[in-house]
This record gives C-alpha cells, structure tokens and sequence, in this order.
C-alpha cells in the first residue's frame, strides 16, 4: 500500500506544480497580448480635425501609447498587487506565514501517516509553493467574475447620471453607494484616489491594475481619453456599455455551448476511476496487483500522468477566449 500512496503523491504534487507554473504560459494569455498590441499598433488612415496644434487622433494615438507602456511595466504584478487583486487584505509577510505553515503541515501529515520522507518533502513543497498561488488565482477569478456581473449596470448609473446633468464624481459616488461589492470598493478606490489630488484619468486607469479584465481595461481608457482630448462622454461610455454587455451575452452563450463537451469531458476523466473502484468492490484480488506489485504501481503512475495530460488537453479544447 505504501509504493501506491508514494506514486500517488509524487504524482499529484508534480501535477500541482505543472498546474501552477507551466499551465497559464500555454494558456493563450500570451497569443493575445501579442494581438492586442497589434492591434494597437495600428496605423491611422485619414485625417481628423486638428485642435491645439495637434489631431484629436494624434492625441488619442499618444494617450494610447501612454496607456500601453504602463500596462506593459504591469504586465507581471509583485504578489501584493496579486493579493489585492484576490481581494485579500494580507501582507506578504503573512502570505509567506501561512504558505509555510501550510507546507509544514502537509509534511508533518504525511509523515503522521507512515508514507515516507521522499513523499513528504514532495507534499510538503507542493503544499508551500503550489497551493497558496492555486488559492490567489481562483480567488482573483471568482473576484473578476462578480465584478463583471455588476460592472455594466454601474456604467449605465455613469450614462443616466451625466445624461441627466450630474457631474462624473457625483455619478460615482452613487456607485459607490449603490452598487454590490467588488465594484463599490473598487470605484470608492477610485473616489478616494480623486480626492487626495490624482487626476480622474489616472485614478480610473490603476482599475485595471487592481482588476485586469479587458472590461475594466476599456472603462479607464475612456475616461483617461476623454479627460486629456475632450469629447461626448455619454455617448462613449453608452457604446462602452453595449460593449461590455455584448461581451456578457458571447460569455454566457459560449458555456452554454460548450457545456456538452465540458460534460463529456468530465465523463471520461471520471470513467477509469469508477471502473477501477467497481472491479475492486466486485472482484478485489483481481485489481488489488496494481498496488501489491512494482510493476502495477509503475502502471498506475503512468496512467494517472497520461489520463492528466488528457484531462488539460480537453480543458483546453473546450475553453474558449474572446
């Protein structure tokens, strides 16, 4: 029992840390910032009214510029932008506490358990190194995903309000009295950065360094842009909303489609577990040579590293981004 338990250890702490460190570099994030900035590249093909000297597109092509050389010092945060980002309240000092702890705790466990120094120290670094980040990324994702829930109903307050003569800071600030969290804290950040002297534009571009949704992204370089060239903001920030509820409509209409193979793809990663528990319960010494043999504890390891190689390969074929 010990050799299968050490095999399945080994392997569950190195699937850990390829989840951790190798998966969000084959994820695309890469692909797409490549193309954003492509896009962003772009060339201007005719001429627009100059004002001050300077094209308003000539102004908006230098605020764009501006706006992507600081995204680019961004693009890989410190870990206390990533704690505030999963909307955490620790220091790093006490992130760094409890990732030890963690790890001393999986270690003392598994050697509580009889399962060997090889297999705790494996356990051990996996528990300190790789859960505490797994933890600051589903926690960063269930942030983003609630504040882009509310996100277009708050720009629409922003629309009505302006629509309707209030000043932008007076439109904000019943955000922040109206609106569910994350978004009220994060435009009170907002509110707050305003009042202690930094301009609007600004305040409303380190949203996106606190949030980085491409969402969050569009709102501040409206803002941004409108504060430096001028323009209607109640019309760009209503096409900015019929964007980001547009964006909403193809989120939700791409799971709906792919739940098929999401479900499918569950079946069959759960398919060689179900059948490997219904032959041990039926016939137990038929299996039980996968655990009481090195051969069948070397067949076991193997599985369970292609059967994980299947499982990312079908995880990435049924995620769609867009």
């Amino acid at each position: 029992m010990q050799p299968l338990a050490l095999a399945f250890l080994v392997t569950v702490a190195i699937g850990g840390l390829l989840w951790v460190f190798v998966y969000p570099s084959l994820s695309g994030e890469k692909r797409m910032e490549a193309r954003r900035e492509s896009v962003a590249r772009t060339t201007p093909t005719r001429t627009a009214r100059i004002v001050g000297g300077k094209s308003r597109r000539d102004q908006v092509e230098e605020t764009l510029k501006e706006i992507e050389q600081r995204h680019r010092a961004s693009k890989r945060p410190p870990l206390n932008i990533r704690i505030n980002q999963a909307g955490l309240s620790w220091t790093k000092q006490k992130f760094f506490m409890i990732s030890g702890a963690l790890g001393v705790a999986a270690f003392l466990g598994t050697l509580f358990f009889g399962m060997g120094p090889f297999p705790a120290l494996a356990l051990g670094f996996a528990a300190a190194f790789g859960l505490p980040l797994w933890i600051l990324k589903f926690l960063k994702k269930r942030r983003e995903n609630k504040f882009l829930a509310a996100f277009p109903d708050a720009v629409d307050i922003i629309v009505r309000g302006i629509k309707s003569g209030l000043p932008l800071m007076d439109c904000l600030k019943v955000i922040v009295g109206d609106t569910p969290e994350p978004v009220k804290s994060e435009f009170r950040t907002i509110v707050e950065s305003q009042a202690v002297g930094l301009p609007l534009g600004d305040a409303c571009l380190k949203l996106y360094e606190r949030m980085p949704v491409a969402e969050a992204n569009f709102f501040g370089i409206v803002i941004f842009i409108q504060q430096k060239s001028g323009g209607n903001l109640s019309e760009a920030l209503g096409n900015l909303s019929r964007v980001l509820r547009d964006r909403k409509k193809m989120k939700a209409k791409i799971q709906a489609m792919s739940m098929e193979a999401k479900a499918s793809g569950a079946i069959i990663g759960a398919l060689p577990i179900v059948v490997m528990l219904l032959v041990y319960l039926t016939s137990p010494d038929y299996i039980a040579l996968l655990w009481t043999e090195s051969l069948g504890n070397l067949l076991l390891a193997a599985s369970a590293f292609w059967m994980s190689c299947g499982i990312f390969v079908m995880k990435k074929m049924i995620n769609f981004d867009f």
